[in-house]
């Protein structure tokens, strides 16, 4: 298996477990939609809480030359760490949702 196949099995395994976590208050939901050629995967929150709709972004990974760019994460801990601990280098890993001249200042890919 090479290198990028066995980083959008991490990226779809990790997003999946999220996928599975049940919200315990309003009646949300949430969508894990991968594109055709499995380059960007969006984890979705939608449903309605206190009679407002709820539909929003809540991870978008986008695999781009060979590296994970990371361009929305609403999670508590962090995607990117859930990355890292699944074996994939910070070196390999995008902060895209920091500005480039914030990226150098991470211990993340730059671009």
């Amino acid at each position: 298996m090479d290198t990028l196949e066995r980083y959008r099995e991490i990226i779809y395994k990790i997003l999946h477990e999220y996928f599975q976590i049940p919200y315990s208050y309003g009646d949300l939901q949430r969508r894990l939609i991968v594109s055709e050629d499995h380059t960007n995967y969006l984890l979705l929150t939608l449903g309605w809480q206190q009679n407002k709709r709820v539909h929003g972004c809540l991870v978008h990974i986008e695999i781009i030359n060979d590296k994970i760019w990371i361009h929305r994460d609403g999670t508590e801990d962090g995607i990117a760490n859930d990355l890292v601990a699944a074996g994939i280098p910070k070196d390999r890993i995008v902060l895209a949702f920091h500005p480039p001249e914030i990226r150098p200042h991470t211990e993340f890919a730059v671009s």
